[in-house]
């Protein structure tokens, strides 16, 4: 039993928790990408993030797993991500670190998630029989996983720029534009 629930139903509920966490996770990546906050994705991504870590740690155990390791490794990446976010609300490097940690932590939670497809998932499990870590099938899927990540983390931190309190793409208010050529319509362009 796992507070108060049977090893499996615990291991459900944990597994959605997961899902969650990695599905709002990549929906904050791409806003990323368009300089969009998504403040409400963003702190379900946080929050689930936070939850399947911890929730990983409740299950039986008499040795510490690799799954154990990338917990404690993900756990302080979320804090510096949330404290860089609510904390410290993007400013300066802030802005960077956010990007980093954040999107460092959904990539450690599919990181387990190819692990654990490889050893529960019938076909992929046929293509990696033995240790799936030796395999090359396991091995070039965390390969091709990283390299994506890689990619979008820096395609993130070159492209976030949200203004204070943004709830969606940067907009510059009309009444904030300078116009530096004649106006059309007018005598003398304006002047």
């Amino acid at each position: 039993m796992v507070l108060g629930m049977s090893v499996s139903t615990f291991t459900l509920v944990h597994v959605i928790i997961s899902l969650v966490a990695i599905v709002s996770g990549f929906i904050v990546m791409f806003g990323l990408l368009r300089c969009d906050r998504m403040s409400g994705m963003t702190a379900l991504f946080l929050a689930t993030t936070i939850l399947t870590t911890f929730t990983g740690f409740l299950f039986p155990f008499r040795k510490l797993f690799p799954s154990h390791m990338i917990g404690m490794l993900s756990l302080p990446l979320l804090a510096i991500a949330v404290f860089a976010l609510y904390g410290k609300k993007l400013s300066g490097a802030w802005r960077w670190i956010y990007v980093v940690t954040a999107m460092l932590s959904l990539y450690l939670n599919v990181f387990v998630l190819v692990v654990q497809s490889f050893l529960t998932v019938p076909a992929l499990r046929a293509l990696a029989p033995e240790l799936p870590l030796a395999q090359p099938p396991f091995a070039i899927t965390q390969v091709v996983v990283l390299v994506f990540f890689i990619i979008e983390i820096i395609g993130g931190v070159k492209r976030f720029r949200p203004a204070f309190g943004d709830e969606g793409p940067r907009q510059i208010p009309e009444e904030a534009i300078e116009t530096t050529g004649p106006v059309f319509g007018q005598p003398n362009g304006g002047r």
